[in-house]
């Protein structure tokens, strides 16, 4: 047959049979199959999840935590409060634990309080929580005759620089071998209740001294916050009491107030700036959060109001970094209640707040509850997230790769701050035989709003043929409580959550060929 004499419609055929050959051959195995889309119901529960929400202030002397008692805390029915004070319950991961030093002011610790400092470490791990830790020499004040408008007077009662720095060099193996249950160690030491403010030693910026830090001063704050972050592995973060103590450990001591905040891309680096989170125990108690907001000035500057700059400094930097506190004081209502008259939940979302202390100050806490929106921020604060959908192949090969398309959204005020990986878990129907395969996806910027994760696995080379039922698993980030369900992160949706396991269930079998 001559070439000009072809029917058109064979030459349709022709063409339409050559498209679909080359897409056979170019086209990956795994995404041939068909591939099933499950959406998901989100839950209103208010569930414990790691290293989030409301904590216990845990006192009594070093090593007297009980593990026991530190269950019935954490596992609290929905119906039982957690302090007298309060009018609320909560689900507990997180247990304050202040350390006072006050016997050792001149010596170095003793073996029986190191000794004692592990056993509540134990305990901590022991009861599936995780420690927020601060050190002081000194929780009194002392009244008279001075200049300070609190009247808290001098000497304050912490210990030199010296000595700070032989005891953080007498904990760093402590911290070293502890810190799978630190979630964050607050800088501490320094000053009355280890706010870094009534200070013998370090620069008292009140009224009763210089009424600024002075340059020196501000050097001395830096190496012991830097013998801090080298006392800890470098996956964990140290807090400090005011954003201006960060801005001059990251740019020394004359940085302005307008100094810039971390960039996403210095940020989860091992760099020393992105180890050093926030904290604000004071949380809306004053205009500027009684001096949270200030500028303390320095050898050159003087101090002053810089409230509206470093609360903008503050917002942007905790995005990347652990951010919590407590609340203080309840004279400045209505602007710490919920709203429309307050802007408690919107001050906590616009500063990333992981954790607040659940005991002090409840005149403060106890509005939430009659305002109306206790719930909503036991709910929110830290991460919480919420599968909506999920596409998935309902067959792959052996050798081949799993195609994985996730949609999320994290509806709490942060993200997570300490490292961990997210896994696909692969367990075999019959057998019960699992296999992990971890995504490449950073749950660290898993920030508040929506997420997309789309990935393609490898499979394992020696995975079984057969039906797999499909799982999500967020361990943590160190091998003594992976395998530990207290220490996984929980999705918010109905019907996915393994209690016995700690894996989320995406609902969806797989079959392998």
């Amino acid at each position: 047959m001559a070439l000009h004499s072809t029917p058109p419609s064979l030459w349709k055929s022709i063409a339409t049979l050559c498209f679909l050959l080359t897409a056979q051959l170019t086209t990956p195995p795994t995404l041939l199959a068909q591939t099933r889309k499950i959406t998901y119901m989100e839950s209103s529960e208010d569930f414990a999840n790691p290293e989030r929400g409301f904590y216990l202030a845990a006192g009594g002397k070093p090593g007297t935590l009980s593990a026991e008692e530190l269950v019935k805390l954490r596992t609290l029915p929905a119906n039982q409060n957690i302090t007298n004070s309060a009018k609320y319950s909560a689900k507990l991961s997180l247990v304050y634990r202040g350390y006072l030093l006050a016997d050792f002011k001149n010596k170095p610790l003793s073996p029986e309080f190191l000794e004692n400092l592990q056993k509540d470490f134990d305990a901590t791990r022991a009861a599936g929580m995780k420690m927020i830790l601060r050190f002081a020499y000194t929780n009194d004040t002392k009244a008279g005759d001075c200049k300070d408008d609190y009247k808290i007077c001098p000497p304050y009662g912490d210990a030199p620089k010296a000595v700070v720095l032989q005891h953080i060099s007498q904990l760093k193996p402590v911290f070293q071998k502890n810190a799978d249950v630190i979630a964050v160690l607050q800088q501490g030491f320094i000053g009355i209740w280890g706010e870094n403010y009534f200070t013998d030693y370090f620069g008292d910026a009140s009224t009763n001294g210089l009424g600024v830090v002075a340059d020196s001063s501000w050097q001395d704050r830096n190496d012991m916050l830097k013998a801090l972050l080298d006392a800890l592995p470098q996956d964990r973060m140290v807090q400090v009491r005011t954003p201006q103590i960060k801005q001059r450990f990251v740019y020394g001591p004359k940085a302005p107030v307008t100094s810039a905040a971390i960039t996403e891309q210095e940020a989860f680096t091992n760099a020393d700036r992105a180890r050093v989170g926030l904290h604000n125990d004071c949380f809306l108690a004053s205009e500027d959060d009684y001096g949270t907001f200030y500028d303390y000035g320095n050898s050159s500057t003087k101090r002053g109001p810089a409230n509206e700059t470093l609360r903008k400094y503050f917002e942007a930097e905790s995005k990347y970094v652990a951010v919590g506190g407590e609340t203080c004081d309840n004279a400045y209502s209505p602007q710490n209640d919920c709203a429309p008259a307050g802007r408690a939940e919107q001050e906590m979302a616009a500063m990333h707040y992981s954790y607040l202390n659940s005991s002090y100050n409840n005149q403060v806490n106890n509005d939430w509850v009659t305002g109306g929106c206790m719930d909503n921020i036991k709910r929110r604060l830290g991460y919480r997230f919420t599968l909506k959908s999920a596409s998935l192949p309902e067959k792959v090969r052996k050798g081949s790769s799993l195609p994985i398309a996730l949609q999320l959204e994290n509806v709490g005020f942060a993200a997570p701050f300490n490292p961990r990986s997210v896994q696909v878990v692969l367990r075999h129907k019959k057998s019960g035989q699992t296999y992990a395969l971890p995504l490449s996806t950073e749950i660290r910027r898993w920030f508040p709003g929506q997420i997309t994760v789309s990935e393609e696995i490898p499979l394992p080379s020696n995975l079984q043929k057969g039906e797999y039922d499909v799982l999500l698993h967020l361990p943590d980030g160190y091998e003594s409580l992976a395998k530990r369900p207290e220490y996984s992160i929980r999705f918010a949706n109905n019907d996915v959550w393994e209690e016995n396991t700690g894996y989320n269930r995406l609902n969806h079998t797989i079959k392998v060929n």
